[in-house]
């Protein structure tokens, strides 16, 4: 599909981080954002109008942190936060947090597997195993089954590129990108939607309903428009898109 670089008040467009607008590091803390990144974000965010929106399973000060001194509209912890401007507050309490009793075994489950990383973000915990591959196949099985014997339907067990995390099922990119679509100045523009992992499935599904475009990154998904083979394909792709040159 084509974009037309003088056409850009009629698109919105909408960015996973990790493994998408950035490459996957060993932990969450270390990946890196690149500076010439941030500021093609920020004349991309000029030409739409505000229209430009991170889409992220982390919260939304995170993404402060390792963007600052931009900020722009986001969705945070697969959909448990929200800021629809980028100068505007964060409307959290859109999930429930997880039960402190299962929280602790889950805790206790990544213990018994060393080098598995725990992050635990209040609304869900992830549990990271890209340090150690070879724990994977044990710990999935371990927290697959604390998960099925806990039998809480109000929450999921998603899997990613070398982790696993509990949320609230409730929320997910996809219900919330199609809240975010209602505010200014989104209302009334076409969406595009790049992503990597299973959490952007939900988003992919979505923005259809908006007259969207879903692309995909690393993998070619059913359904999906385009894809791209890595975040660095996707960075040229967005400081094109900012320079106002037309592009595939």
């Amino acid at each position: 599909m084509l974009f037309d670089p003088h056409d850009m008040n009629r698109l919105a467009i909408l960015l996973d981080v990790d493994g998408t607008l950035l490459d996957i590091a060993p932990t969450p803390r270390e990946v890196v954002v690149p500076h010439s990144l941030t500021q093609t974000l920020a004349r991309l965010r000029d030409r739409l109008g505000g229209a430009l929106a991170l889409v992220s399973g982390r919260p939304i000060a995170e993404l402060d942190e390792f963007f600052a001194p931009l900020r722009l509209p986001a969705i945070g912890g697969h959909g448990a936060e929200m800021r629809p401007v980028a100068d505007g507050v964060t409307l959290s309490g859109r999930a429930a947090p997880l039960d402190p009793l299962f929280r602790q075994r889950l805790k206790d489950i990544a213990a018994l597997h060393p080098g598995v990383l725990v992050e635990d973000k209040g609304y869900s915990l992830a549990l990271h195993y890209r340090l150690v591959p070879k724990q994977g196949l044990a710990l999935v099985h371990d927290v697959k089954h604390a998960y099925e014997a806990w039998a809480d339907p109000s929450f999921e067990l998603l899997t990613g590129k070398a982790v696993l995390e509990i949320k609230y099922a409730a929320f997910n990119k996809g219900s919330a990108v199609r809240d975010l679509m209602t505010y200014p100045p989104f209302t009334g523009r076409a969406p595009i939607f790049v992503g990597d992992d299973r959490t952007d499935e939900d988003a992919f599904a979505v923005v259809p309903e908006f007259s969207g475009h879903a692309m995909s990154v690393g993998r070619k998904l059913p359904g999906i428009d385009d894809h791209f083979k890595s975040p660095d394909d996707v960075r040229r792709w967005l400081e094109r898109l900012a320079d106002g040159v037309s592009v595939a």
